[in-house]
């Protein structure tokens, strides 16, 4: 929990979180991630000053539980001073005991926020999905959590002016509103009119911006000039194709040339002839891609 200190920005943990988008769909399969079309709504998990503190995150614990359907897992929320904005204990089950950073008793319309990510823990933590590195399931978690509709209360907890800042969870401004925009893209959500921090919302712009320039990518018949060029280019001399580029090039048994590129819903990789206009179909997210291979 960033609380008054510099926020990073950018996107450093890109990688893992393509890698995060990737390993959900093969987990839950498409059907179970196209079960949660729908948000958690923000009038189910809103707070305000006058709720009693112990009742009210309790509440919002069951509203995030039920979201993530488990009916059986049952949170005991507490409050005590630590570093970090909360822990819970992934024990066997049905109770999870969560402990909230004291600072939420006076800010109280980021609980849902800290309680969302503690229960994706929970969640992947039944699923048996996890990372090799604590750091890598961290943002494994953020990236489920914002992917699967709850998350996007982590990133309207970012707020920072010229004085303060506040910032939830391990994934940067931009790389939070990248998850939620591949969501967005996805389901045809818009999450932005849920957002009341505006650094919020210039966030989800900036991680919109990236998650489109997945589809514009080559072979995609999407991509732009300038990319449709480069590819030409490394078409006609694939041994010299820069380790960088988005697709890759290898002969199939017959000795015929395919590409291969990430999927830009799933980042699955792809394999496809090269062989001009081809519609491919990820089998993984089932999305349908228009190339020019």
């Amino acid at each position: 929990m960033a609380n008054g200190g510099p926020v990073e920005h950018g996107y450093p943990h890109l990688e893992t979180v393509r890698a995060a988008i990737t390993a959900l769909y093969r987990r839950l399969s498409c059907d179970t991630v196209q079960a949660f079309a729908a948000s958690v709504a923000p009038a189910d998990v809103a707070f305000c000053d006058t709720d009693d503190l112990h009742l009210g995150a309790q509440r919002v614990a069951r509203e995030i539980v039920r979201h993530f359907r488990l009916p059986d897992a049952r949170l005991i929320v507490g409050f005590r001073e630590m570093t970090h904005a909360a822990h819970v204990e992934l024990a066997a089950g049905p109770e999870y005991f969560v402990e909230l950073n004291d600072r939420f008793r006076t800010h109280r319309r980021d609980i849902g926020a800290a309680l969302a990510h503690e229960v994706t823990h929970v969640y992947l933590h039944r699923l048996d999905l996890a990372f090799p590195t604590t750091a890598e399931n961290e943002i494994l978690t953020d990236t489920v959590a914002t992917y699967l509709g709850a998350g996007w209360l982590l990133l309207d907890a970012y707020r920072e002016d010229g004085v303060s800042s506040q910032k939830l969870g391990y994934l940067t401004p931009e790389e939070f509103g990248y998850v939620l925009a591949k969501r967005s893209l996805f389901f045809g959500e818009d999450p932005s009119v849920w957002f009341t921090s505006a650094q919020a919302y210039t966030a989800y712009a900036r991680g919109l911006d990236r998650a489109r320039q997945d589809g514009r990518q080559p072979p995609l018949t999407a991509a732009g000039w300038a990319g449709r060029r480069r590819y030409a280019h490394d078409r006609r001399h694939v041994s010299g194709v820069p380790p960088t580029a988005p697709y890759s090039f290898s002969p199939d048994p017959a000795g015929r040339l395919r590409v291969s590129f990430p999927c830009p819903t799933c980042h699955q990789r792809i394999r496809v002839p090269v062989r001009g206009r081809v519609r491919a179909r990820c089998a993984l997210c089932r999305t349908v891609l228009e190339c020019d291979t």
